[in-house]
């Protein structure tokens, strides 16, 4: 990626102003969602279907890694698991991320989560 990711505005919302959710694409599926402001992208996938994949849940296994390639987060916690560098290529971890802008993100080891799979982990 060149540079740090772009930045989208909310949905309908103008620069600069608050909004309580943000649409999710992620790439290379096309598959969107929405997660509501203070959510983790992770839970807020999970719900609408879509599985990203998890291990620790608190930003240190790194199995959730991705990449945002527009918008913008912030991690709920103080130092996830990343450098100072990979956080420049906009690296994220989506288990400890809410948005604060509309994003589109590479996750392709993402998939569907199963219909008759409750919990979202994509097993039956």
């Amino acid at each position: 990626m060149d540079g740090p990711p772009r930045e989208l505005n909310a949905v309908g919302s103008p620069q600069g102003s608050r909004c309580d959710r943000f649409v999710v694409m992620v790439a290379p599926q096309g598959w969107v969602f929405e997660v509501a402001a203070g959510a983790s992208l992770v839970e807020s996938a999970r719900l609408a279907g879509i599985v990203l994949p998890t291990s620790c849940r608190n930003g240190t296994c790194r199995a959730c890694l991705c990449v945002v390639t527009n918008g913008r987060v912030r991690h709920l916690i103080e130092w996830p698991g990343l450098s100072a560098e990979e956080k420049l290529e906009g690296c994220i971890l989506p288990c400890v991320a809410t948005p604060e802008s509309d994003l589109r993100i590479e996750a392709p080891r993402a998939s569907q989560a199963l219909t008759n799979d409750p919990g979202g982990t994509g097993v039956t």
